[in-house]
């Protein structure tokens, strides 16, 4: 058995990359994998030179989901004789709903990139992230119905909030698989790159996101996130009240006297 970690961690350009490093498993999940997650996530939280998260992997498989092998997974599955239990279950282990509702909380940007296969846990992780981003290789599915159980890790919820009932109940009712361009007609990636330009294009959208005001990203995932739970007019009342505090901010004092100037002189010749 391999001592190498499950997950590599390292720093790029105030990005840090994240690597899941278990090919020869297809990049199953395990308790390891996810306590490394976990601290790359608070490193990003607390750490200010770090500005967005990338989350990948190499091999056949992005993620082929929660290895069934793992120590955890099977005393989970010894002990969940309650539907108490199970549900329980479903919320503690390998502290993965922690480290999801961590990467959905905190205020800067994480971007998966899927160039292959990513199934179960792996595609209930990426949910969590806040941009999926694919090669034309990447394709995705839940098999927990051949199990005859559901993807209970945001599996339901947040791919029914992203694609919309109509494509849950394809690919959870259904439980058939989709591929990168039927994945980005639906929502549930942003944008999909040929194979040959894929890690390239990546970490250029992931310096792009860097280059970005943090103050008003971490404002607009806060926004965003409660625009879409509650009504219009409590929507717009949401707007208020994060520009109120953006408007304060000493970059968009000065990044508005300069926009302002620009326009004073008139259009580029």
């Amino acid at each position: 058995m391999s001592d190498e970690p499950h997950l590599l961690v390292r720093e790029e350009d105030g990005i840090i990359i994240c690597t899941m490093n278990r090919p020869a498993k297809l990049n199953a999940l395990t308790t390891d994998l996810f306590e490394r997650l976990g601290a790359a996530v608070l490193r990003l939280r607390d750490e200010p030179q770090l500005k967005v998260m990338l989350i990948n992997s190499t091999g056949r498989y992005f993620s082929s989901g929660i290895d069934q092998f793992d120590k955890v997974t099977q005393q989970n599955d010894a002990g969940g004789d309650t539907a108490t239990a199970i549900r329980e279950m479903h919320r503690l282990q390998r502290n993965m709903q922690y480290i999801l509702d961590e990467m959905e909380h905190i205020e800067k940007p994480i971007v998966v990139a899927h160039h292959a296969m990513c199934m179960g846990g792996g595609l209930e992780l990426s949910l969590s992230c806040d941009f999926r981003l694919a090669s034309e290789n990447a394709a995705y599915a839940f098999p927990e119905g051949k199990f005859g159980s559901l993807p209970a890790s945001n599996g339901v919820s947040r791919l029914t909030r992203y694609c919309g009932a109509h494509w849950a109940r394809w690919m959870i009712m259904a439980n058939k698989p989709i591929d990168a361009a039927r994945a980005l007609q639906i929502g549930l990636v942003h944008e999909v790159w040929p194979e040959d330009v894929f890690e390239a294009e990546v970490m250029d959208f992931c310096r792009h996101l860097t280059q970005q005001n943090p103050e008003q990203m971490g404002a607009a995932k806060i926004a965003i996130e409660l625009c879409e739970e509650v009504g219009r007019d409590s929507a717009r009342h949401v707007e208020r009240m994060a520009n109120s505090a953006l408007f304060l901010n000493p970059d968009y004092v000065a990044g508005r006297v300069e926009y302002l100037k620009g326009i004073g002189s008139g259009p580029p010749k």
